[in-house]
């Protein structure tokens, strides 16, 4: 007897030859595809690496800034965003961000009216996700793990002011990072205590049920200050990892590496 046919969810999806780059996630994780086109996903996703790695190797210590994409200009977090970006400027750091609207541009316009170096790491989208034109020098991936891993490899702290599941997304991977011992102890500042009051009960109640233990409340901040949050990045992130004002190692020209031009001193290891 033959065997039954799997309903039409189950199928396994037919693959076109050709993917838009705003697909490529999706593509990625519809399941195994054919050896040659895995290959290929491979390979794009070393050639995101290596763009991301060249753009970001001499833009010097950086503070990411998380937040959501769809906050206008007239907005209160917006506003709080770029005087974050230019209280992190003026320490000395390379404000880096998603690279997109919203949170993301402000964060970069307000280190570049101080003066500091602003870069991104933007992603491919359906929507079409331009970068902001307040960047220094900018990389676009096609994957979000590839853009993720690009946000933590160069940075020393995070500020995470409101967003949306992408932005929580990136939270709880930085908690989650140090949590495991993967990275150690980088300041986590969440800006907006009443934003984040549910985030944070919901971590309490975790550690009433023992899913997490009372000391990873530890691993953020969470305040209303930009004044708090750059003396607690200051003290954590400057003064632990022994950074210091200095000028950083040229590029080589022979491998066609650019340094950022700048304005203000920078913070150097």
């Amino acid at each position: 007897m033959a065997a039954p046919k799997p309903p039409s969810s189950a199928v396994v999806k037919s693959s076109s030859a050709v993917v838009k780059p705003s697909e490529a996630d999706r593509y990625f994780l519809e399941g195994p595809h054919s050896r040659s086109k895995e290959l290929l996903i491979l390979v794009r996703a070393l050639r995101d690496f290596i763009r991301g790695f060249r753009a970001l190797h001499f833009v010097g210590p950086c503070v990411t800034v998380f937040g959501s994409a769809r906050f206008p200009a007239t907005h209160q977090f917006y506003a709080l965003g770029r005087e974050v970006g230019r209280a992190l400027a003026r320490l000395g750091f390379t404000v880096m961000t998603g690279g997109g609207p919203g949170v993301m541009e402000a964060a970069n316009r307000g280190a570049r009216e101080a003066g500091g170096r602003s870069v991104g790491c933007n992603i491919m989208l359906a929507h079409e996700q331009f970068p902001n034109p307040y960047l220094d020098r900018h990389v676009t991936c096609h994957y979000f793990f590839v853009r993720k891993v690009l946000l933590f490899k160069y940075s020393y702290a995070f500020v995470v002011l409101p967003g949306g599941l992408g932005t929580l997304d990136e939270l709880t991977e930085a908690l989650t990072l140090m949590q495991t011992g993967k990275i150690l102890q980088f300041p986590v500042v969440l800006m907006g205590v009443e934003y984040w009051s549910l985030f944070t009960d919901l971590l309490k109640n975790m550690v009433a049920n023992g899913t997490i233990s009372a000391t990873d409340l530890d691993l953020f901040l969470a305040t209303d200050s930009v004044r708090d949050a750059m003396a607690h990045i200051e003290h954590h992130a400057i003064r632990r990892f022994g950074l210091t004002r200095r000028k950083g190692p040229p590029p080589r020209r022979w491998l066609w590496e650019e340094a950022l031009k700048e304005t203000t001193s920078r913070l150097e290891i």
